[in-house]
């Protein structure tokens, strides 16, 4: 995949205390001229609205697999097809044992393994969850199989933990991002 003049994202966001970083990454993107496609699980508009994402995106936001719409193609299909780079941000566990495992049972997992475009993870959960065996296989998984997947941040966790499961600062996905759009121009 060739990265145009102006890159066309897809962020994904996940059930996480953290989404709500989210939208100063969408702030960022947009600040730098891309456009940006949010895909939301409904776990996510637990933490953040809709509304938020899809006034700074200034794009209609996706959230339901089934939801009506006004052209033919899966949506999932449709957004796959759409982004230059997918970032999933936050990405709690669940997402990533799902995509690890190939599981699709929603839009942003099926829009994740559809795609073609290079995916990155910026994971946030729990220190626990971080360390925990599973997690950590399928962190290696992903790697493995070409994902760019962040480290987390050390520090106070929203459960009241002290550990690493921090979502890492939205400049340095910024710069992930970065990195990424620059490989892909060269391509």
């Amino acid at each position: 995949m060739r990265v145009t003049s102006k890159p066309h994202i897809l962020l994904g966001v996940t059930g996480s205390i953290a989404a709500y970083k989210a939208a100063e990454l969408v702030r960022l993107m947009k600040a730098r001229g891309w456009d940006v496609s949010v895909v939301m699980t409904r776990a996510a508009t637990e933490f953040v609205g809709e509304l938020t994402f899809r006034t700074l995106s200034q794009n209609p936001v996706s959230i339901d697999m089934f939801a009506e719409r006004e052209t033919w193609r899966p949506e999932h299909i449709a957004l796959a097809e759409r982004g230059d780079v997918f970032v999933i941000a936050p990405c709690t566990a669940n997402v990533i044992a799902k995509l690890a495992a190939g599981i699709a049972d929603d839009l942003l997992t099926c829009a994740a393994l559809a795609t073609s475009a290079p995916l990155i993870i910026a994971p946030a959960m729990n220190a626990k969850m971080w360390d925990h065996p599973a997690t950590r296989a399928n962190v290696e998984a992903l790697k493995a199989r070409g994902v760019d997947v962040l480290d987390v941040g050390q520090g106070e966790l929203a459960c009241g933990y002290e550990g690493r499961g921090r979502l890492v600062p939205v400049e340095a996905i910024m710069k992930a991002i970065e990195r990424r759009i620059k490989k892909e121009k060269k391509t």
